[in-house]
């Protein structure tokens, strides 16, 4: 994970060092420890206020970003627990609207690490215990609830029923995890990937969904059914209809005729908060007006997910009219919607110019081969403190892609300076990573507040 590099609490240092020591949650899923701990702990996730669980392979952030924004212009008091940070701690636990301050978040992280100081507790294990503890402690009216990796042994899966869950985009990644064999699990990959994720889902719980695949779709539906839970899902359930930059919302359980304007960028970003809305309009009183959910949706932001850079000294870095946007998307699934974009966007105008750097267990070939077709020249970097691609092989992977000129770059900064001394393009895009991006959001001191 990045570095908590923004404070200088001496507190918080000392536990996020404790923290980092451990596992990271991926190489041991399960729920028996994260089960004890919270025990130990007086078992906080069961003293929540409403909660909002959301998985996806991606598009579970931003869903998580638009219910919270929606409430928020409800007029109460929200606290959401999403992963990862990109550039500070702080970013994965909000309390009651305000990303959790250093004091607290020092405390709550020294009593569960020493809580668990025997139980070989993940990183994740830890943090989640934290943000359950943070949240049955300090009063709101709702809570929103990421989930990390998977669904089913995820750590977040030991809270008691929502009020709601909601199921994102899906995609095949984190395949040696949650493709490993197992007895009893679907053998298609695509399938076993939606049984994962469906295993948020609890009696007596509605959950909303994107329009899948058959194959798909009725995984989830057969989870759903076997737990006695309600399906509401895209097309059958609710619609989003698109129309330029708005959108409507329809439904079974009533329509907002307004049109809905969204401030994150791209066509996926509807759908996404369609999905909140769905969850919203699932979930028991009091409910949002049309008009608190217009407001929320032109409200909500997500930082790095197709996010334009304002100023600072990394965009300084470029001439006068020149843009650099971020996007961590870094799978199949999200190269599908960031190309959309692209050429929907910004390349129907140009070709972009490509700052790219992947984590070492994610597919380049397939990410590259999707964005082949609006590149015009990638620079290949490192992602320092993760495996990653090689730049050299991830430039070779590019030029294999047909894209027309790649080389490999010291860093994001670097490649960012000569972009802007030999480049026509006015559009550069920073991505594969959310740690690559995180890295640009720091350089350009735009931090996630």
């Amino acid at each position: 994970m990045p570095d908590h590099a923004h404070s200088s609490d001496p507190a918080v240092q000392t536990q996020l060092a404790r923290l980092a020591a451990l596992s990271p949650g991926r190489d041991i899923l399960g729920l028996e420890r994260i089960d004890e701990l919270c025990a130990r702990l007086g078992n906080p996730q069961n003293q929540l206020p409403r909660t909002f669980h959301v998985a996806g392979t991606n598009g579970k952030g931003s869903t998580c970003a638009y219910l919270r924004a929606i409430l928020e212009a409800q007029s109460r008091r929200v606290h959401a627990y999403t992963s990862p940070h990109l550039a500070r701690f702080n970013e994965r636990i909000r309390i009651a609207g305000t990303l959790i301050d250093d004091t607290l978040l020092a405390a709550l992280l020294e009593e569960v690490l020493d809580e668990a100081a025997d139980l070989q507790a993940s990183f994740f294990e830890v943090t989640t215990a934290a943000a359950f503890l943070a949240f049955a402690r300090i009063p709101a009216d709702d809570c929103i609830i990421e989930v990390g990796l998977g669904g089913r042994l995820d750590a977040t899966n030991i809270i008691p029923p929502p009020a709601v869950c909601g199921i994102a985009s899906l995609g095949i990644d984190h395949e040696a995890f949650l493709l490993e064999p197992e007895a009893g699990t679907p053998p298609e990959p695509a399938a076993r990937i939606a049984w994962e994720k469906a295993g948020i889902v609890k009696p007596d719980t509605p959950v909303a969904t994107f329009a899948y695949p058959p194959l798909v779709q009725g995984t989830i539906a057969a989870k759903v059914a076997s737990v006695g839970a309600t399906l509401f899902p895209e097309g059958d359930g609710w619609t989003v209809e698109a129309d330029g930059d708005s959108f409507r919302w329809r439904s079974k359980l009533g329509s907002i005729d307004q049109p809905l304007r969204p401030r994150m960028a791209g066509a996926h970003q509807m759908r996404n908060a369609g999905l909140a809305i769905a969850m919203l309009r699932l979930a028991p009183d009091p409910q949002p007006t049309d008009a608190d959910i217009a407001r929320g949706v032109a409200d909500t932001s997500w930082p790095g997910r197709m996010q334009l850079l304002g100023s600072g000294p990394l965009s300084a870095l470029m001439p006068e009219g020149h843009d650099i946007w971020v996007d961590g998307g870094h799978n199949l699934d999200a190269a599908k919607h960031v190309a959309a974009f692209l050429g929907d966007t910004l390349a129907r105008r140009e070709p972009i110019d490509l700052v790219l750097g992947m984590l070492s267990n994610k597919d380049a070939n397939a990410f590259l081969a999707m964005l082949a077709p609006h590149v015009r020249r990638v620079m290949a970097v490192p992602i320092p403190g993760h495996e990653h691609h090689n730049p050299a092989d991830l430039a070779k992977i590019a030029l294999g892609a047909g894209i027309a000129a790649a080389a490999p770059v010291a860093d994001v900064k670097s490649a960012v300076r000569a972009l802007a001394a030999d480049s026509p393009a006015r559009n550069i895009l920073i991505g594969g990573s959310l740690y690559l991006v995180g890295q640009a959001l720091d350089f350009n001191e735009e931090w996630p507040t």
